[in-house]
């Protein structure tokens, strides 16, 4: 679910966006300073964040230089009364998505928030093309190739392989493979990952004579692709 912070410490405001937000399908986390908004922001990090300017221990312009600075990529959408020119500038400079001056239709908050998290989703959407040495995997059409060999995965063996490649020589845990890609349809329990790590490993059988990777067990840690060839990082 895609996780809104909101930084406001008008407790009016705030309890009114956090219910709009709620009922249009958001997870909602709340802040009322700054102090509070980077620890907020941590750990798990917010999809977007809408930020009043004025605080009561400094400013939403710290809050917002802060996470730029930290690598928070996601949207910040300013919310200020302050409507003069130089304001929005200022905002939009330090690293700002959006400045909507208060007061402001929820409405029209909802569709420009909805817009920035639509434009980051496309700025960061993965490749359509994995490679890990001889191994080359086509997302749409998923297809996986080692030299010669070659098979075409269902859409779930895809997501598992996927996940596999972009973990390139690290252990991933039964629990990391299920919450990702089965956590959400309830009823299954851990032994689905071990029954796709099987139907991969079949599919995968004959790349290892074009040197192609290995898919192993790791004691304890979960499953990894691990290269048997000198050139598998190339």
């Amino acid at each position: 679910m895609t996780r809104i912070l909101i930084v406001e410490d008008d407790i009016d405001i705030r309890g009114l966006l956090a219910r709009g937000l709620e009922a249009e399908g958001f997870e909602v986390g709340t802040a009322d300073s700054v102090g509070d908004a980077l620890k907020a922001a941590r750990d798990p990090a917010p999809s977007a964040v809408l930020l009043d300017v004025g605080l009561p221990d400094g400013s939403g312009h710290d809050v917002c230089r802060s996470l730029r600075e930290g690598g928070f990529a996601g949207p910040i959408l300013f919310l200020s009364a302050r409507d003069e020119i130089r304001d929005r500038a200022e905002g939009l400079a330090i690293g700002a998505d959006d400045y909507i001056v208060k007061p402001f239709e929820f409405d029209e908050l909802v569709a420009r928030l909805r817009t920035h998290l639509m434009r980051r989703q496309q700025a960061e959407a993965p490749r359509s093309r994995l490679v890990a040495g001889k191994l080359h995997f086509d997302l749409d059409t998923r297809l996986v190739t080692c030299g010669e060999a070659n098979a075409r995965l269902t859409p779930r063996e895809a997501e598992l392989l996927a996940m596999l490649m972009e973990s390139l020589g690290k252990p991933v845990s039964r629990a990391e493979i299920f919450d990702r890609l089965w956590a959400s349809q309830g009823g299954l329990s851990l032994n689905v990952v071990d029954v796709y790590i099987g139907y991969l490993r079949s599919k995968m059988s004959d790349f290892v004579r074009y040197g192609g990777p290995v898919l192993t067990t790791v004691r304890g840690k979960g499953f990894m692709l691990e290269s048997r060839g000198p050139d598998f990082r190339q």
